[in-house]
């Protein structure tokens, strides 16, 4: 009984620290349900509680290595807002940025893709895609807050 214990610690242990060497592109960790701007010790805690080796496994995969500045010195040139107009109406956060404080970020655009749900591509200084978070469920506010630390001042009219 005591080996097998140990045996099945010793799996469990290995689950979070499974092979991030294969990173998979952002389209791919998108078509997974990975988005955004997951932190690897995330998939560690979503380890503890989903028993799917393959799950943890692309969560590793996708995940950004955790410091103290890696994500908060990231910066971006632009952005573009991707949502579905039809689906808007779901949306009053998203509606009231659009409407009201998307003026104030003049290196943002506005996306109308059919069946898209409300994300934020960040583009580099090439407008190249970058990263891609959702933000289905964000409130205005964090809305602002991430676009004033995530693009570069003259991107940003505040």
């Amino acid at each position: 009984m005591g080996m097998m214990l140990l045996i099945y610690a010793a799996v469990v242990l290995a689950i979070p620290f499974g092979s991030r060497s294969e990173r998979l592109s952002t389209k791919e960790c998108e078509d997974l349900g990975f988005t955004g701007l997951a932190l690897c010790s995330d998939c560690n805690t979503f380890a503890e509680y989903v028993k799917n080796q393959d799950l943890v496994s692309d969560c590793l995969k996708c995940c950004t290595e955790d410091s103290d500045d890696s994500m908060s010195k990231i910066t971006y040139s632009g952005a573009v807002l991707e949502v579905c107009m039809r689906k808007l109406v779901f949306y009053p956060e998203i509606v009231g940025f659009i409407e009201e404080e998307k003026d104030k970020f003049p290196s943002i655009k506005v996306q109308y893709v059919f069946n898209s749900p409300p994300k934020l591509i960040m583009l580099d200084d090439d407008g190249q895609h970058k990263e891609t978070v959702r933000v289905d469920n964000w409130k205005r506010e964090h809305i602002l807050q991430f676009m004033r630390e995530k693009l570069k001042p003259s991107s940003a009219a505040i």
